[in-house]
């Protein structure tokens, strides 16, 4: 008989269980960046829920308020999802995940929840499963790359999310080689690790800008994912993990 259970953690189950990203490497500075970040964001009201079946982890959900996310996304009185991720698809671990987002949303006034999607990594959730469950595209960023805003409103209305649009501006602010990132995914660290190793090795160095607030968050990243971007010349290298040899390549063509 199934027995799934939903547990919600805080700082004190955070230390026993654990969080779900990067589990099997829980002494890597990743790992460690990433739960100090969920213990600073717990107490700004973030959700951070894993869905379990007799006691074995299956996935996890992690949203909060979008004042408070870290997407660039403008969604007053909205619901962020940032992560979505299970063990198995088509086992309707998902949507289990998403509905209890959704009654969170519900139950304390929202207009409904947002998600940023992109079809070129997963990073991201996915959007079919958004699609599945009835959130609906409602605007895109194509420059840079291919973002999508998927929202599930609980009333039509035309308060809807959006993107900025000054992208090109954003990006072109940073000549020299600039990683801006904040610690909400925990493959953030590897990720920069290998820009650094990739640029050293063609005699370059990089900027790190550690994104500490919402406000910076807004006003800088270059792409609405927020939490990671590499920009040089003028132009976005990534916004998710690259290896080294992907790294050189992408900066070469640019030099």
């Amino acid at each position: 008989m199934e027995d799934f259970q939903m547990v919600e953690l805080d700082t004190e189950i955070l230390e026993g269980m654990g969080s779900y990203c990067l589990r099997s490497k829980k002494k890597t500075l990743g790992y460690i960046n990433k739960n100090k970040w969920l213990n600073e964001s717990f107490e700004k009201g973030l959700k951070y829920i894993q869905l379990l079946e007799n006691k074995k982890q299956l996935g996890f959900i992690e949203y909060t308020d979008a004042e408070f996310s870290s997407r660039v996304v403008h969604a007053n009185n909205y619901l962020v999802i940032h992560c979505l991720w299970v063990s198995e698809t088509g086992k309707g671990y998902g949507t289990k995940l998403i509905n209890k987002c959704l009654q969170d949303a519900e139950n304390h006034s929202k207009l409904g929840v947002v998600v940023v999607t992109n079809p070129e990594t997963s990073w991201t959730p996915s959007k079919d499963i958004l699609l599945k469950n009835q959130f609906k595209l409602v605007d895109t960023a194509t420059a840079p790359f291919n973002f999508e805003l998927h929202v599930y409103q609980f009333e039509n209305s035309t308060l809807l999310p959006y993107f900025p649009t000054n992208w090109d501006e954003r990006i072109n602010k940073f000549e020299n080689l600039t990683i801006l990132r904040s610690f909400q995914c925990p493959y953030v660290e590897v990720a920069t690790e290998n820009i650094i190793v990739g640029a050293n090795e063609l005699g370059l160095d990089a900027k790190i800008i550690d994104l500490k607030s919402r406000e910076e968050l807004m006003e800088l990243s270059p792409t609405p994912y927020g939490i990671f971007s590499v920009v040089f010349k003028g132009k976005l290298i990534s916004f998710h993990r690259l290896t080294v040899h992907s790294v050189m390549k992408r900066l070469k063509e640019l030099m």
